[in-house]
């Protein structure tokens, strides 16, 4: 859809998803199996050191910047408790694509008013780090299955097994 030029927000985007594997499968989803399934998005559980470690680095701004369509982001952050923690929450709805492009990172960039170079760009995809990284931001990557990246030509500048982790490195 992106290199398209047919931006649909994430939930759109999502729901077709699934109904494209409800129809691989052969499954009939009733619209209320379905309306779980789709909100199912909106209260993902944290990773049990999520809520300390952002603590951990409440002295510096903090920031989402997601795929996720605006609404899932905020319902998500306040289903986990977590909504208070980020001084701003960036959807790509913004620039209306995804990533790797580099106009989302550079939301980033404009909500903090900061150069890229005096940021830090954290995520568990290998290839959104590579995107943030090839855009030019200091990345590191939250690899819990201790996993290969992909070989995408742009590497994290950092590599932890956790959140915690982390923010015990940045204190």
């Amino acid at each position: 859809r992106a290199l398209m030029g047919r931006y649909e927000d994430f939930a759109a985007v999502t729901a077709a998803a699934l109904d494209h594997v409800a129809d691989r499968l052969g499954l009939v989803l009733d619209a209320a199996a379905r309306a779980r399934l789709l909100d199912a998005w909106r209260s993902l559980e944290p990773y049990p050191e999520v809520a300390e470690a952002l603590g951990a680095l409440a002295s510096r701004p903090l920031a989402v910047l997601s795929n996720g369509a605006p609404g899932m982001l905020e319902a998500a952050l306040a289903a986990a408790g977590l909504r208070d923690r980020f001084t701003h929450v960036l959807s790509v709805d913004a620039v209306r694509t995804y990533k790797p492009a580099p106009a989302v990172y550079a939301l980033a960039e404009q909500a903090f008013a900061l150069p890229r170079e005096r940021l830090l760009f954290v995520s568990a995809n290998p290839w959104d780090a590579a995107g943030a990284a090839a855009f030019g931001l200091p990345t590191a990557r939250l690899n819990r299955a201790g996993v290969p990246g992909e070989r995408l030509g742009a590497e994290p500048a950092l590599v932890v097994g956790d959140l915690a982790e982390l923010a015990r490195l940045l204190s």
